[in-house]
């Protein structure tokens, strides 16, 4: 069953623009000059039901505006989108009692007041009964270790514990649908580890669909067997993530150990490490078998692997176009 379906959505913003200085500003308050920036351009893509899909793409990609059209905070310039056979931007009670956003750099806590009112807050929003309240409440305070949080007012919590509130008070209604938009924001690496095991532990239990968004490759890597890859507005790679790599990194390294140490190895491919008797080599992808025998056939080989480039290294190369994909 299909939780998110998105066809050719666009959304089109109208900004002004005007020259520096006082002259351009007069003039601009009779002829105001505008131009449209398309920060979404014909997305197309599918998510079934319990998938967890890792929605990825550089800064000003359009990952969070898109995340918001399919939430139903924007309304589309074009195209159709729907999650779970609703349509967003209705707003209508019963789609949003079943789905969550979460983004790392917008509250939802209220600044000013303690925690646990927010959370008192969306079980009146929510309708949840007090049993079912307090149940779910006690599982989120312990996996997220809040419970010292829940009395201090937002305003004095520090991003981490921020960012581990915002996420009790997105999950207190059990949601079907999860927008995470850099969920992991600000947490230490032991907490992110937690949220990533608590994220993964929650789509199994409930059969959630979530998409997320991340600069932390740990975070995909950790959830996500897909990923769909959003560049300029427009999409430029959905499938597994393992096939990410295939096709659009062209070399791989090879880790050779050897029986001496200071070898000349420039010959075979580039040396990007090298530390004592073990050398790490940048070679071309086709050409790994070759040199591959021919490092066995010459050099006195103790060890050797073939490995792929690290995700983070091919999704910066992808971001920054110096990679097209291969046939």
């Amino acid at each position: 069953m299909i939780s998110i379906s998105v066809n050719n959505l666009s959304k089109t913003y109208t900004v002004p623009e005007r020259e520096a200085g006082l002259s351009a500003a007069i003039k601009s308050l009779v002829h105001r000059k505008t131009r449209d920036v398309k920060a979404v351009d014909e997305i197309s893509f599918t998510v079934e039901g319990g998938e967890i899909v890792g929605f990825l793409g550089p800064n000003g990609a359009g990952k969070t505006t898109s995340l918001k059209m399919m939430s139903g905070l924007l309304y589309p310039t074009a195209g159709e989108v729907e999650v779970l056979g609703y349509t967003p931007s209705r707003r209508e009670r019963d789609f949003l009692s079943r789905i969550t956003l979460v983004m790392g750099q917008r509250n939802q806590l209220i600044w000013d007041i303690p925690v646990i009112d927010s959370l008192e807050r969306n079980r009146a929003v929510y309708r949840i009964s007090r049993p079912e309240y307090k149940s779910t409440l006690d599982e989120l305070v312990e996996l997220l270790d809040i419970g010292e949080l829940l009395t201090k007012p937002v305003r004095n919590l520090s991003l981490g514990e921020r960012m581990k509130c915002e996420i009790a008070v997105a999950l207190l209604h059990k949601p079907s649908v999860l927008f995470l938009d850099e969920p992991t924001i600000g947490l230490d690496v032991t907490m992110q580890r937690r949220i990533r095991e608590f994220i993964s532990d929650y789509n199994r239990k409930y059969g959630a669909t979530i998409l997320l968004t991340s600069h932390y490759m740990a975070d995909v890597e950790a959830l996500c067997k897909r990923v769909v890859i959003i560049h300029q507005g427009h999409i430029l790679f959905d499938g597994d993530l393992a096939d990410l790599v295939t096709r659009f990194s062209p070399h791989k390294t090879i880790v050779v150990e050897l029986e001496t140490e200071n070898a000349d190895l420039t010959s075979y491919g580039e040396v990007v490490e090298s530390d004592g008797n073990r050398y790490s080599l940048r070679v071309p992808k086709s050409e790994t078998p070759q040199i591959t025998a021919k490092l066995l056939g010459d050099q006195p080989v103790i060890d050797l692997t073939v490995e792929d480039p690290p995700i983070e290294e091919v999704i910066e190369q992808v971001f920054s176009g110096s990679l097209e994909p291969e046939s």
